[in-house]
């Protein structure tokens, strides 16, 4: 592992020995970690052609209902629950 320092008040020095029983280390790491993950994720494009194909392909497999209401099955459901 690699060593990063980081400067911190003297009032949030005091306050993180007092509460001694945190591992500070774990928890400055797991915070870095959360971080870098959520900038990763923004980072993410998104092809337009890869949507473009997914949508052709939900479109291929959706049939239509037959015999079957949704209105009358949550109803049905709803019902069930009086």
């Amino acid at each position: 592992m690699e060593v990063v320092s980081v400067k911190v008040s003297k009032a949030t020095r005091e306050k993180m020995r007092r509460l001694s029983c945190i591992n500070w280390s774990e928890t400055i790491r797991k915070a870095i970690e959360k971080i870098i993950e959520e900038e990763e994720l923004k980072d993410r494009r998104i092809d337009p052609q890869e949507i473009e194909e997914a949508c052709k392909v939900t479109d291929s497999i959706r049939r239509e209902s037959v015999g079957w209401s949704s209105t009358e099955e949550i109803r049905r459901w709803r019902n069930q629950r009086k």
